[in-house]
């Protein structure tokens, strides 16, 4: 719930995937921590300004270039000083939700992480991501997806555990039965745990060989399937918002919003485009953007266009 005064702005709430996961967006302008402590794992990540930060006795700098990282029941405190504000995304992990986290990276315990403050850009980057998609109701792999990254990252570099890395496939059979199931069921909704076991991989290993083999995450994957198989689709003259059903889109909205991030059109502009050349016109640049509607069901090099 939001909470505001003339100063600073807050809102926190718990995850409704996830169990003892809970979340904050801050954005400060005057606002002093005292020393204390959570009972949950602390992750801050800074979006734009920082603050004085002392975790483990030691003095540091929040920013958005650095990770804060604070161990459960350990003190803490942060000072603005010399900042004019301080605007950042946390997540506290109770015990619940730190076993969860283990599931994905097939460990069994989740680490002590080197607390304070951990200067990676990268790291602060992925865990924006998985916060804003977790605040939007992304879905529910893409949700996944992100969460198993951003923490089998913080826990490889800096946890004492070790999550178990994607080996390399012994031969290209388990990722293409991987594309295969995707394709076959691209209407269902999907979980990561779920691919991951199919291929006898920890959804950290197949997050990690999809990057390898394809190029792309297996969310980002299967959204292109389901971009390829809409526009087939809406080339037979299937309406927008059954075509989003058909793919496995939630609604028109997200089918659009994919349709124009990785094309640079609508669903719209491409079905106006084929009903006015009566036809898929396999050269006209009204209906073809420079990524294809019919490229995303391959498996080699495919990539969204920016």
């Amino acid at each position: 719930m939001p909470r505001t005064d003339r100063a600073n702005s807050t809102t926190y709430w718990l995850d409704r995937r996830t169990p003892g996961l809970s979340m904050l967006t801050a954005d400060l302008s005057a606002h002093d921590y005292p020393v204390h402590i959570h009972e949950a794992l602390l992750v801050a990540a800074t979006e734009a300004g920082g603050s004085e930060i002392e975790a483990g006795g030691v003095p540091d700098e929040a920013h958005d270039q650095a990770l804060l990282v604070v161990n459960p029941v350990e003190p803490h405190a942060s000072r603005m000083r010399r900042s004019g504000g301080w605007r950042y995304r946390s997540f506290y992990l109770m015990d619940s939700a730190l076993a969860d986290v283990c599931g994905g990276l097939d460990i069994a315990r989740f680490p002590s992480i080197q607390q304070g403050i951990i200067r990676s850009p990268d790291l602060v980057g992925g865990f924006l991501r998985l916060h804003r998609a977790l605040e939007a109701g992304a879905d529910a792999l893409r949700q996944r997806e992100l969460l198993v990254a951003a923490f089998g990252e913080l826990v490889r570099r800096h946890g004492g555990g070790r999550p178990r890395v994607a080996r390399p496939p012994r031969d290209r059979a388990l990722l293409d039965r991987t594309l295969a199931t995707m394709r076959e069921r691209h209407a269902e909704r999907l979980t990561l745990e779920e691919l991951a076991a199919g291929a006898g991989f920890t959804p950290f290993q197949l997050i990690g060989l999809f990057r390898r083999g394809v190029g792309l995450t297996p969310h980002a994957f299967l959204t292109q399937v389901r971009l390829g198989i809409a526009c087939h689709h809406l080339r037979r003259g299937m309406a927008i918002a059954e075509a989003a059903a058909a793919a496995g889109f939630y609604d028109q909205s997200a089918l659009t919003n994919h349709f124009r991030r990785s094309y640079g059109m609508t669903p719209l502009q491409y079905v106006r485009a084929v009903r006015n050349f009566g036809q898929y016109p396999a050269g006209a640049a009204e209906a073809r953007s420079p990524q294809s509607c019919d490229s995303p069901s391959r498996t080699d090099g495919v990539t969204p266009s920016s």
